[in-house]
């Protein structure tokens, strides 16, 4: 049993339920996947399965080894399995493993936004503009005190790199599956920009 799937964010849209209200989808194309391998608990400790996505051409020579016999394909990804038992090597993995209804979670890599203010960042509140103040609008203010512990500590919320990070969308709806397309659309959006590889598991807090 397959807990996953690896998919590319095509687009979003919308679809109409079926009381006719317009619903915000983000359109997933996920798959066919490949079993690549399978992991056990007798030889590695833990039960998964490793799948592959975007069947390539060329690829190097450590990839061929592992994928000797196999599609090739660029994307692999490794998901934890409680039951392994009936996959196998080669094993094609398609969207009909998901149905409208279920609630999934989507994690992908968030767009880069460069360095921003905290404001931006942090969602911190603007100063206020009277009272004398006419230069730190967007400022975080104080940063420390000056007596104990006389320092900056770690962990402080400040202005900085933001986004280009690992993120996970939980509880996420599946709308609609087009199994020939290999299409899922689930409701609302998704970490990452267009084209960017999400990978897609049910949900761990349901």
């Amino acid at each position: 049993m397959v807990d996953g799937i690896i998919g590319r964010k095509v687009d979003m849209t919308q679809i109409y339920d079926e009381k006719g209200l317009a619903v915000p989808v983000t359109v997933i194309e996920a798959g066919p996947n490949y079993v690549t391998q399978v992991r056990t608990s007798a030889k590695d400790g833990y039960q998964a399965v490793q799948l592959g996505f975007e069947e390539v051409k060329k690829l190097n020579s450590p990839e061929k080894g592992h994928l000797k016999k196999l599609p090739l394909v660029r994307h692999l990804r490794e998901f934890r399995s409680k039951d392994t038992g009936d996959l196998t090597m080669g094993q094609k993995i398609e969207t009909d493993i998901f149905k409208p209804g279920d609630l999934v979670d989507v994690t992908g890599i968030s767009k880069g936004r460069g360095f921003t203010g905290v404001v931006k960042r942090h969602h911190f509140p603007t100063r206020s503009p009277s009272h004398g103040n006419h230069e730190s609008f967007r400022h975080g203010g104080s940063m420390g005190s000056g007596t104990f512990p006389g320092r900056i500590r770690p962990g402080l919320r400040m202005a900085g790199q933001y986004g280009n990070a690992r993120v996970t969308e939980l509880n996420v709806r599946v709308e609609r599956v087009d199994a020939e397309k290999n299409l899922i659309y689930v409701r609302g959006a998704v970490p990452g920009h267009t084209n960017a590889f999400v990978r897609i598991r049910p949900t761990v807090k349901g």
